[in-house]
C-alpha cells in the first residue's frame, strides 16, 4: 500500500534522525578535487554527489572515495565531481536545497555538455538528496519535481549508500522507474539508517566496509552500457 506524505516525511525524517545520533564527532579531512563541469571543458564524466549530514562541504568521505576509485577504474577518462550544495544539517527538511540544487546542476550539464555521462551519488541524507530528484510521486519535504526523461537519458548510473529510503519505501532500485535498473543502493549490514537493524557503528565504515568501490564498478559497468547521452 503506497504510504502517505506524512508517512513519508516522517519516516524519512526519523531515519536520519538516526544519522544525527550516530555520526561520530570528528571532523574530515577536506575532500578537495570538487569543480563544476565548463562549457568548453566538459569531463566524459560527471558526478553530482551529496554528503551526509554533518559533513563539511565537498562530497564527504564516502563520495571521495568513491570517486576515487571511480576515477581508477576508468582508463584515463576525466572525471570531474560536483559536491552538491546545500547544508546537510540535522534541519532534515533542508535536504530540499540539495535537491533544487542537484537538479539545477543535472540540467545544465545535460544543456552544456550532452555528451557527458553524468553519475549521481549520495550518501545518508545525501542519498535521501538523490531520492527526491530520482523518484517521482513521492513529494517530499515539499519537493515533487524529479528530473525530467529526457534529463534522465544524460544519467549512466546512481549509487547510495545509506539511503533511509529503505526503511520506508524500499531501495532506489524498486522504487525508481528511471533510474532503479542503473542504479546501486548499498546499505552496510544492520545500519539502523537504511534497514531495520541496530549496528550503529556500520553507518560510519561504508569505506572500509568496500562499499565505495564496490558501487565505482557497478558505475564502470553502467558507463560502458549501451546507454549513450542523448545530444
Amino acid at each position: 500500500m503506497r504510504k502517505s506524505l506524512a508517512e513519508l516525511s516522517v519516516g524519512i525524517a526519523a531515519a536520519l534522525i538516526w544519522a544525527m545520533l550516530i555520526t561520530p564527532a570528528v571532523s574530515f579531512a577536506d575532500s578537495g578535487s570538487v569543480h563544476p563541469a565548463r562549457a568548453g571543458s566538459c569531463p566524459d564524466i560527471q558526478v553530482v554527489f551529496a554528503r551526509g549530514t554533518a559533513e563539511p562541504s565537498g562530497p564527504g568521505r564516502v563520495g571521495q572515495a568513491f570517486v576515487d576509485s571511480l576515477r581508477s577504474l576508468t582508463n584515463g577518462k576525466s572525471v570531474a565531481v560536483y559536491a552538491v550544495d546545500y547544508p546537510a544539517s540535522y534541519d532534515f527538511l533542508r535536504a530540499v536545497d540539495g535537491a533544487n540544487d542537484a537538479r539545477q546542476f543535472v540540467e545544465s550539464t545535460a544543456f552544456s555538455c550532452p555528451q557527458t555521462k553524468v553519475v549521481l551519488g549520495g550518501f545518508s541524507q545525501g542519498a535521501a538528496v538523490i531520492d527526491l530528484i530520482t523518484v517521482p510521486g513521492q513529494a517530499t519535504f515539499g519537493f515533487g519535481d524529479p528530473l525530467p526523461n529526457d534529463v534522465a537519458d544524460h544519467v549512466a548510473a546512481v549509487a547510495v549508500f545509506g539511503n533511509p529510503s529503505n526503511r520506508i519505501g524500499g531501495p532506489l532500485t524498486a522504487i525508481s522507474p528511471l533510474f532503479g535498473y542503473k542504479a546501486i543502493d548499498l546499505c552496510n549490514g544492520a545500519d539502523p539508517v537504511c534497514s531495520h537493524g541496530n549496528d550503529v557503528a556500520a553507518h560510519r565504515v561504508y569505506v572500509e566496509s568496500g562499499m565505495a568501490t564496490e558501487a565505482a564498478q557497478f558505475v564502470v559497468h553502467r558507463l560502458t552500457a549501451d546507454n549513450p547521452p542523448v545530444g
